[in-house]
């Protein structure tokens, strides 16, 4: 535990995790309430064919252009969901899904044309589909605090208007709210969580970063409020002891076993959670049955 604080490698991949965590948790708490848990898969996947283009533009794997070019593809594609939503009679998964596999294969075609170049540099591009936490640096992590703090705080300014949209959607537009531009700004902030995760977990796990820790708070509260905090905490958790169980033995992949972390804590979280938990309601049913045999046979 130590080393996370003394070594500059190690310290650099878990405050990373960590950030994804907490940002992914909080953001993704809005994409579970309003039932869009893919949205994070999709935007995750498109935004490959923007970390090629970007390399193939700049001809470096300098982390800020290929993060920008990451989010240019992934907000592109969030516009591609909802034009196909307006104009098609699709439901929103099967648009979700023909997005995702759309820009992902377009990103494999792409990755495959610049691995077969023989572009100098292009070696380990491929790390963006499962992660390269170990090369995350310091100024990887400003870039990450200073997305994830535009991200949050977008969410405080607007928490009241998020959470209208989150629960009723119908109440909020009668009551005069652009519920249209929400939903669109709510999206381009999960496009910014992506960002950040694809040096750490990768477009392939990314979406597990949204949806596990969003899941395991939803199980212990009914507050919008406590159910951020918690997800962010769950988040912030799996980032930083994921990352550091990697660091004890070689050969432990970070990304993989910050999902892991994050999955684990969902499935206790859906086994004992107080509120929703399947053990306590089993517990609460036995009860209730026992009372109601006790009134019938007194």
């Amino acid at each position: 535990m130590i080393d996370v604080l003394t070594d500059y490698t190690l310290r650099n991949v878990t405050l990373g995790a960590a950030l994804l965590g907490v940002v992914g948790g909080v953001l993704g708490s809005f994409a579970v309430l309003r039932r869009q848990s893919l949205i994070g898969d999709a935007l995750a996947h498109a935004a490959l064919p923007g970390i090629v283009l970007a390399f193939l533009a700049t001809g470096a794997k300098a982390a800020l252009p290929l993060l920008l070019g990451a989010g240019v593809a992934g907000w592109l594609g969030s516009l591609a969901v909802i034009a196909i939503l307006r104009v098609t009679r699709l439901k929103e998964d099967a648009a979700l899904g023909v997005v995702l596999s759309g820009f992902f294969g377009f990103g494999i075609a792409l990755l495959t044309f610049v691995q077969h170049s023989g572009r100098p540099n292009q070696a380990g591009l491929d790390a963006f589909l499962f992660g390269q936490a170990a090369t995350i640096v310091a100024s990887d992590v400003t870039t990450f605090a200073v997305l994830g703090g535009l991200a949050l705080g977008i969410v405080a300014l607007l928490y009241k208007e998020f959470k209208l949209l989150s629960f009723d959607s119908d109440f909020a537009a009668s009551l005069g709210l652009p519920t249209g531009v929400l939903g669109a700004l709510l999206t381009s902030l999960t496009v910014l969580a992506v960002m950040i995760g694809l040096q750490t977990v990768g477009v392939v796990l990314m979406a597990a970063m949204l949806v596990a820790p969003a899941a395991a708070a939803r199980q212990w509260t009914d507050s919008l409020s406590k159910m951020l905090l918690l997800a962010g905490a769950f988040g912030g958790a799996s980032g930083f002891f994921g990352a550091a169980i990697s660091a004890t033995r070689d050969g432990l992949p970070t990304g993989p076993l910050v999902i892991l972390v994050a999955t684990g804590i969902a499935l206790a979280s859906l086994l004992f959670a107080p509120l929703r938990g399947v053990v306590p309601s089993l517990r609460r049913e036995k009860r209730a049955r026992a009372r109601v045999r006790s009134e019938v046979t007194s």
